[in-house]
């Protein structure tokens, strides 16, 4: 990847010799590389060993949950929070295992939809919930510093499934408790 990068160095008019920028190749090189770490890992593999029986009904939920992406249409950063709850059935899943789950696929080329659907559903797969319900809030630099230029702007995309997307009830309840009881900043 460092000769691409030295390649487009001098294509935007600039020298990949001058001092500030000699080590600018290896530096995005380890960059990329770290922000697309996601592909080396496998969500059953990192899920699987944190289930438990455990007898709970009630709705569990993380928020708050700091990621960062890379936009797969401009290779911009996007940034924000994501929150997940979900209604175990029989199994609970270990808390830093879903903040783990969101940083995988964060770490990934992507699109907010995506990545918002991609943790909600390998969720329902590794423990069969009643519901998952899971909410991304981010700003893209796609928007900021390019394009539409809008400083304040800030995407929200959902994932509802299970009794989170049939039960008003349980939808409400996890809106509720995510935003209005100190859940999202």
């Amino acid at each position: 990847m460092k000769e691409y990068i030295r390649k487009i160095i001098e294509e935007v008019g600039e020298d990949p010799n001058r001092q500030g920028l000699i080590g600018t190749p290896e530096r995005v090189d380890k960059a990329m590389r770290f922000l697309t770490s996601g592909y080396t890992l496998d969500p059953e593999a990192l899920l699987n060993n944190a289930l438990f029986d455990v007898q709970y009904d009630e709705m569990v939920i993380v928020s708050n949950i700091d990621f960062f992406s890379m936009c797969e249409h401009h290779l911009l950063p996007f940034f924000g929070k994501c929150h997940v709850g979900y209604l175990p059935d029989k199994k609970v899943i270990g808390i830093s295992k879903i903040v783990r789950l969101v940083e995988m696929y964060s770490r990934r080329f992507q699109v907010q939809e995506r990545l918002t659907t991609q943790i909600a559903k390998t969720i329902e797969k590794t423990i069969k919930p009643l519901g998952v319900g899971v909410i991304v809030e981010a700003q893209h630099m796609c928007m900021l510093m390019r394009g539409v230029e809008k400083q304040n702007s800030r995407a929200t995309t959902s994932s509802m499934l299970g009794n989170f997307r049939r039960s008003v009830e349980t939808r409400m309840e996890f809106l509720d408790l995510v935003y209005k009881r100190g859940g999202a900043a």
